[in-house]
């Protein structure tokens, strides 16, 4: 659990159980997103290659 989120729940006004299981649930969403975010890293780095290769074959054909 966040304690800056659980913070936030309750000065807003939330019940204190509700504050903690709202905290928690954001928890568990914030490491599935910065898993998302290392996929998609890998994803951009695939991307270069493949352009990197066809750009390569491109000029092998029309240069040689």
């Amino acid at each position: 659990m966040i304690s800056k989120d659980y913070d936030a729940f309750v000065s807003a006004g939330a019940p204190e159980e509700k504050a903690r299981r709202a905290a928690e649930a954001l928890a568990l969403y914030k490491s599935r997103f910065s898993k998302l975010e290392k996929d998609a890293a890998v994803v951009e780095w695939m991307l270069g290659v493949v352009i990197a290769l066809l750009s390569a074959v491109a000029l092998k054909l029309f240069l040689h």
